[in-house]
């Protein structure tokens, strides 16, 4: 197989080094290539077409006529300018991505967007195209901030200002003065994130995602991270911060989610998707995307492929959707990689300097970069001139190799960082130190604080839901609660405790937590209601594998609001953080309610309920929180997933409209309850109208619904057909629409409609009671369901 490489840098050369190792590759073209390529034997050869729009054409043409058998482009300029589809319009297979799919580095507030749809970690950010709603958002923000042109700009289109006069005027060399041309037509103001950087190079198919060592590299120009800018001094793989658990979080919560996510989206992506992340006390979060291979992580990475793995296999079997069949192995060990620059880099720099490589020590490559072949001798002609990547067992050793190479490299003027890795080097030592003086329980995956920048945050969020009987406060050993003061006479306590269930499920897919936060308490408040009780205060219980405090703010912001629209108080709660227990980004939530009424007004009054009496039921807001299992097994069945887009509600996926919270009735009905116009009350919850209704029924009555009463809501519509569900199984499963069935008499009927039409909610008769004949199968009937 002929393969085509497209690009003139370290990149290109590591590439087209690693690709000729294949015994099945006759030949590695390089489009126009460098110094490196030009001089690195029979099997690569250089090809002077380059790689502009202009130069598709050519590209294209000349691949055909050699009958290449797989095109790989390396920079990212002509993967946005589309040469992948005109490769793909003639039948040639390219490993890298469409225009369309490109664009998530094309066009930083696009990826931006992307992130937060679909759920994936990254900072707060705005992005603009106005000057002065960019300003205004910068002189706003409560925190520091990064200035990101959103366009192209060759890597150097990051500003990190340090104060906020520094952050406007960074905005201002964007966006009024251009620094960065178009790129800057559209900018991206966000957080600045805090802790250790690292770069994760990962190869996918559309579908399967497969992802190189982590590595970290050295932007700054100068020793001590000193200097400058650049694209990039030199790097060490596998970066020591990136264990085991924390590239399978990366996986789970980043890499596959980013892949599903453009395929839904249209836009499959093919090729090298290079991640830049963040590892914040929060958990890794996304920097940037870019669309292909990393310069310098190319020349650190591939040498640390197994003498088993073919990569010309890996990308032909992902340019043609088959990733999952060729495995992506690595050797044990580290590669480190030093750049050689030209004086004067990253401004202006001298050309046409001779270059001369000496014998290289064991175990080291050098890849060209800024080089080129003239007369015979290669001479530099870029910023970057060559890469020397050392690799070994150990980092260390590998830094000593490549270093010990650099020594036999020479051309006027050169220079390099001689600390490469230091970073690593004081982390390693720095595990070596604990592990002599002892654990600690962060050792064991448990951040305790974490959980106190958590309590900070929510405390304001709970102290919103302040009462009659607490303020609220948390921190403390327990919660208190001044029954006095709540004006009850002879007050009976009732409590409830429930969870979510598999709706959870949904809520962790779609990295949405506060709707089920929500539904925590709507289960709890609902069944206190129902036995005529006012509820007074809530607890809530969180557990999960690792904190995300992020995630665990927004769920905790949700079971306030359900306090909220409940009337009681949120007074405590416990977060558990359990690794091995529950896997990343997964957690179960509870809660606990406690509620009081006046002994004379407890529900249901069997003693008062008999035939004759009405059935009125109140709307329900979806499928609230049962039936979630049968509900994900026909999403399955329906061949969709909770990203697709929603079959019975327009504008929204499967999932954010199955997140719909659980409609909560308390408000509207203490009033009737207070009355004593209603004689009991049963909350819709899991067993549906077979089992729930009775449950609050003197024995020697039965029910009988008529559901042409109501519209069945289109939700029930769908998974009834989706899921070729018997009616009667509808029924017993899900609550049809039905949240709250109120026990009436018939003289009050009217009075206690009208009230709670007006109060908001959507009453209406369903049906009645009825002497029971004592066949089981007739203690609930539900008729007219054809309708349905």
């Amino acid at each position: 197989m002929k393969i085509l490489v497209i690009g003139s840098g370290g990149r290109e050369h590591a590439l087209a080094w690693a690709l000729a190792k294949s015994s099945k590759v006759s030949k590695v073209f390089v489009a126009p290539g460098n110094g490196g390529t030009a001089t690195a034997g029979d099997k690569i050869e250089n090809v002077a077409i380059g790689h502009s729009v202009g130069d598709f054409p050519a590209l294209v043409d000349f691949a055909r006529t050699q009958e290449v058998g797989l095109v790989v482009p390396g920079p990212e300029q002509p993967l946005v300018d589309g040469i992948t589809d005109a490769f793909k319009k003639v039948g040639v297979p390219v490993f890298g991505p469409s225009a369309k799919a490109a664009y998530i580095e094309g066009s930083k507030a696009f990826s931006k967007d992307f992130m937060k749809k679909h759920g994936i970690p990254t900072a707060a950010y705005g992005n603009f195209t106005d000057y002065e709603q960019a300003r205004q958002f910068v002189q706003e923000a409560e925190f520091d901030v990064v200035i990101k042109a959103s366009g192209l700009a060759a890597g150097k289109g990051v500003l990190m200002p340090t104060s906020k006069d520094e952050a406007l005027q960074a905005l201002k060399s964007v966006m009024v003065d251009r620094e960065f041309g178009s790129a800057g037509d559209e900018v991206v103001v966000e957080e600045l994130l805090v802790g250790q950087e690292i770069s994760v190079l990962a190869v996918s198919d559309g579908y399967t995602v497969a992802s190189f060592p982590a590595a970290q590299d050295h932007k700054r120009a100068y020793d001590g991270d000193a200097g400058p800018n650049t694209g990039g001094m030199g790097a060490y793989a596998p970066a020591p911060v990136a264990t085991q658990q924390l590239m399978k979080t990366i996986h789970e919560t980043v890499l596959q989610p980013s892949i599903d996510g453009m395929r839904r989206d249209g836009f499959p992506f093919v090729g090298c998707l290079f991640t830049g992340f963040m590892l914040t006390a929060d958990g890794p979060k996304v920097l940037e995307y870019n669309c292909r291979f990393g310069d310098p992580e190319t020349e650190v990475v591939l040498p640390l492929l197994d003498d088993s793995c073919d990569l010309a296999d890996v990308f032909l079997a992902a340019a043609e959707g088959r990733l999952d069949a060729v495995p992506l192995a690595f050797k044990a060990g580290y590669a480190a990689t030093v750049v050689m620059a030209s004086e004067g880099y990253p401004g202006p720099y001298p050309k046409g300097r001779a270059v001369a490589i000496g014998a290289l020590a064991e175990g080291t490559q050098v890849f060209h970069a800024g080089t080129q072949r003239t007369d015979g001798a290669v001479v530099t002609s870029g910023g970057r001139v060559l890469t020397v990547t050392g690799v070994s067992d150990s980092l260390q050793g590998a830094l000593d190799r490549a270093y010990a190479s650099v020594g036999a490299v020479s051309f006027d003027g050169g220079f390099y960082r001689s600390d490469i890795g230091h970073r690593a080097i004081a982390y390693l030592q720095q595990q070596a130190t604990q592990q002599q003086s002892g654990l600690s329980y962060a050792d064991a995956g448990v951040d305790i604080d974490a959980g106190n920048r958590l309590v900070d945050m929510i405390k304001p969020i709970v102290k919103a839901t302040r009462r009659a009987g607490t303020d609220s406060d948390i921190g403390g050993f327990g919660g208190v609660f001044d029954l006095k003061a709540t004006g009850y006479t002879d007050p009976v306590l009732v409590s409830a405790t429930d969870g979510v269930g598999t709706k959870l499920k949904i809520a962790h897919e779609m990295k949405i937590h506060d709707t089920v936060g929500i539904d925590l308490v709507a289960m709890q408040v609902n069944d206190i209601v129902v036995q005529g009780a006012e509820p007074l205060f809530f607890l809530d219980y969180y557990a999960c594998g690792h904190l995300d405090v992020e995630a665990t703010r927004d769920f905790v912001k949700g079971v306030a609001d359900g306090c909220l629209q409940s009337g009681c108080a949120l007074i405590g709660g416990e977060t558990a953080e359990m690794p091995g227990l529950y896997a990343a980004g997964d957690y179960d939530v509870a809660g606990f309610a406690v509620g009081a009424v006046e002994r004379t007004q407890i529900l249901p009054r069997m003693a008062d309920i008999g035939a004759g009496d009405v059935l009125v039921g109140l709307a329900s807001s979806g499928v609230h929180s049962n039936g979630f299992s049968l509900v994900r097994k026909v999403v399955a069945r329906a061949g969709l997933d909770f990203h697709s887009p929603c079959p019975w509600l327009d504008g929204a996926s499967v999932g954010e409209a199955l997140l719909t919270p659980t409609r909560i009735y308390v408000k509207p009905l203490l009033p009737l309850i207070r009355k004593q116009v209603v004689k009991g009350m049963a909350h819709i919850t899991g067993g549906g109208f077979t089992d729930n209704i009775p449950r609050v029924l003197p024995s020697d009555v039965a029910v009988d619904i008529d559901a042409s009463a109501w519209d069945l809501p289109a939700v029930f519509k769908w998974l009834r057909l989706a899921g070729g569900i018997a009616v009667d199984e509808m029924a017993r499963t899900f609550n049809c629409g039905i949240g709250m069935v109120l026990v009436v008499a018939p003289e009050h009927v009217s009075d206690v409609v009208g009230a709670l039409n007006a109060s908001g909610e959507t009453a209406a008769v369903i049906g009645s009671l009825v002497p029971f004949s004592g066949r089981e199968e007739d203690r609930v009937v539900v008729r007219n369901t054809g309708a349905w």
